[in-house]
């Protein structure tokens, strides 16, 4: 079948998804002249989790190759208008994490890394958490990691960026165009085939999140990537509550949660079920269900017993076995490479992302941060990420 008027017929590199880390990877290929750059998605830019993204920015990890990948993205969200030309949504309110007893050590082995890495992270006391946030309830730990400069930005906002400008600077962008299959003939992909016909490329990016799964293993590949649904409640702050508070993930209360804008508070869980359709998941939250993330919140920040809930969002996280993403060529199928599997990360590593994967594409690695510990082929080979002081929740 032909294309369409609208749909090129061939392309020199083929991306699938315009989230954030798909219009990423379109952005940095077009900045590298990287010739016809043809991004596809079945909805629009930004539509799926990364709009729905609580979009956390943070330093804070147990591994190296992902605090590298953060501090290089942080770089892009502190200087937004300079690299990508549109004004910054970043809110630098800090950042605090919060371990159960048990992993402080492993919590200050890891803030030493991060130091060591050019991180501005420092262990602080209970005391000193209560200064920069008077209204928590600091009795049930003695320490914790901060991150003054870190914060949250908006998921929406910087997909559709990066992909505005990919396209002022060449791309082409086909949105609401579903992708039937991945072509592969002999080992090597072929392109790809939409509603409206082929286009043929030797380079294809998947960075299509929780439906990662069934487009690979149409293509006789299979990456162990899970949907897994998430809630997010936005609460209204009482009166006499300090607005405009930091971010923080609590291991102690299984939340994480940060301020949205100066009277609101958002929060969200850690887990949630797996047996979840990424195009059929809930849109809402039962009220009784709210109404416990609120009241766990308030173990942290009593005065929040007293607020109200304002609405809930809910999305879907593209969720790995070892919660590491998988970056790079698909074992098997030469030219054809994932971006997926980021586990809730994807957001505050996305413009580091779409850089080292463009290296990767065009000049055969990542240079700005080695992405080969993220090999996709890992779970097949028995390789999964193990981190040198992980936290008992990873």
């Amino acid at each position: 079948m032909s294309a369409t008027s609208s749909q090129p017929g061939t392309a020199d590199i083929i991306i699938l998804g315009a989230g954030v880390n798909g219009a990423s990877i379109a952005f940095h290929l077009a900045r590298r002249k990287a010739g016809r750059v043809v991004v596809i998605d079945k909805a629009t830019a930004g539509e799926g989790g990364s709009g729905r993204s609580s979009a956390l920015v943070r330093m804070h990890y147990t591994l190296p190759e992902e605090v590298r990948l953060a501090l290089k993205s942080h770089e892009y969200f502190t200087h937004w208008q300079e690299i990508v030309g549109r004004p910054s949504a970043f809110k630098a309110i800090g950042f605090i994490r919060l371990v159960a007893a048990n992993d402080v050590e492993a919590m200050k082995k890891n803030v030493a890394m991060h130091r060591a890495l050019g991180a501005d992270a420092r262990i602080i006391t209970a005391d000193e958490v209560r200064a920069i946030e008077p209204d928590w309830r600091v009795d049930d730990f003695e320490y914790a990691a901060y991150e003054p400069r870190s914060g949250y930005g908006d998921g929406g906002v910087v997909a559709n960026d990066f992909l505005d400008r990919a396209r002022e600077m060449g791309a082409i962008y086909l949105p609401r165009t579903r992708v039937t299959a991945l072509r592969v003939e002999g080992g090597r992909v072929q392109g790809v085939t939409t509603g409206q016909g082929r286009i043929d490329a030797p380079l294809v990016v998947a960075a299509v999140g929780p439906w990662s799964r069934p487009l690979f293993q149409a293509a006789g590949v299979d990456l162990p990537i899970e949907p897994e649904f998430h809630r997010v409640a936005i609460l209204k702050n009482p009166p006499g509550m300090k607005g405009g508070g930091v971010a923080c993930i609590d291991s102690i209360l299984n939340l994480y949660y940060r301020s949205e804008g100066p009277e609101r508070t958002l929060v969200g869980e850690f887990y949630g079920p797996r047996d979840v359709d990424p195009d059929a998941f809930p849109q809402s939250v039962p009220e009784e269900d709210l109404l416990e993330m609120a009241l766990g919140v308030a173990r942290r920040i009593p005065k929040l017993e007293d607020g109200a809930v304002a609405r809930a969002v809910t999305g879907v996280y593209d969720m790995s076995p070892d919660q590491r993403p998988l970056l790079g060529p698909v074992p098997g199928v030469r030219g054809l490479h994932v971006a997926a599997g980021f586990s809730g990360m994807g957001f505050k590593i996305a413009p580091a992302v779409g850089l080292t994967m463009s290296e990767l594409l065009l000049d055969g690695a990542g240079r700005t941060v080695d992405l080969s510990i993220f090999d996709p082929g890992r779970f097949a080979a028995g390789r999964p990420i193990r981190a040198p002081h992980e936290y008992a929740d990873e």
